[in-house]
């Protein structure tokens, strides 16, 4: 890769994790003031989402969880209809109805955002298959986190997706909490990846607040997918530094921990890299952070004067 590819890949690796942060902020701070309901956030894992998306093609296919924002932003879905999903407006990508909890993008290959635990990868499998049916080279991509890896369907999922020779890429964000308990108090082991080979899968374990760590990480994984047709287990070693749902203290936090993680923020450190380097100028990233910030303002006012769905909406789009 040229200096001038590198330039390109390391400022929209640092816009996508700095639109995806400042998109989150925003959907909290609205939450405290009483103009937003509660969301889940994904602050401090930014690059695990922006790592991860920007290695898929067009044409590979995601399924997410609760935590669905960043990986929305980084496959490029509009902020302001994202914002309008979260306000529970009809211009939102699913008119409103879904909130942040259930969303789902089919034209940028988003198929589902699941709020049940471990639900993803009940329906990762299926997806596998279908790619794999109609002979296509498309990767799946499943994100989840370290809860759902205590979850029942994990095994599940994993091993009928390597009996079956599926194209799933398993990412595993592990943020260390699963709700409100630490990581630590239900798993022996520190790590997720090392299960991969039971089910005769590789898996790898990679630093989830280096962006460009996780970045290249993906890419390997992804090509030798391509290759082989064959699952793969990544896990992103990170940390959620804001509560699981807003609003929440996080008084059940070690504050010791927490401060630890806070110190390796990923958006931080990989502008510290960057300038280092030389790779990208001061100037570039304050002009990337203006131009994010104002996107974000547009999407908020979008969002907020958009139209709730109308009442004759409410039966649409329902099975029944």
């Amino acid at each position: 890769m040229d200096m001038e590819s590198r330039r390109e890949s390391a400022r929209a690796l640092f816009q996508s994790m700095v639109l995806i942060r400042a998109f989150e902020e925003r959907a909290a701070a609205a939450q405290a003031e009483g103009k937003a309901p509660g969301t889940c956030t994904s602050v401090g894992q930014e690059a695990s989402a922006a790592g991860v998306v920007k290695a898929l093609s067009s044409n590979d296919l995601i399924l997410t969880n609760h935590r669905s924002a960043g990986h929305l932003l980084a496959r490029g879905a509009d902020p302001g209809r994202m914002m309008a999903e979260v306000l529970g407006k009809a211009t939102g990508y699913c008119k409103g109805k879904s909130g942040t909890l259930h969303i789902s993008v089919k034209e940028l290959g988003v198929i589902l955002t699941s709020t049940i635990v471990g639900g993803e990868l009940s329906l990762a499998t299926g997806v596998g298959l279908s790619v794999s049916m109609q002979g296509s080279d498309a990767v799946v991509a499943c994100f989840f986190g370290d809860g759902a890896a205590c979850e029942g369907i994990f095994h599940e999922s994993l091993n009928l997706a390597s009996l079956w020779n599926l194209p799933v890429l398993y990412v595993c964000e592990n943020n260390q909490w699963q709700a409100f308990v630490h990581r630590k108090e239900t798993m022996l082991a520190d790590h997720i990846s090392p299960r991969a080979a039971s089910y005769g899968m590789d898996g790898v374990t990679v630093d989830g607040n280096d962006v460009e760590a996780v970045n290249e990480a993906a890419r390997v994984a992804i090509a030798k997918i391509r290759e082989t047709r064959k699952p793969f287990l990544l896990e992103t070693y990170t940390y959620r530094t804001r509560g699981h749902y807003e609003p929440d203290d996080q008084t059940y936090v070690d504050p010791e921990e927490l401060a630890s993680w806070k110190a390796r923020d990923p958006i931080a450190s990989y502008k510290k890299k960057l300038l280092a380097a030389g790779t990208v100028s001061e100037a570039d990233l304050a002009a990337i952070q203006r131009e994010v910030e104002t996107t974000i303002d547009g999407a908020f006012l979008f969002a907020s004067e958009s139209p709730y769905p109308a009442a004759e909406e409410l039966l649409t789009d329902v099975y029944a």
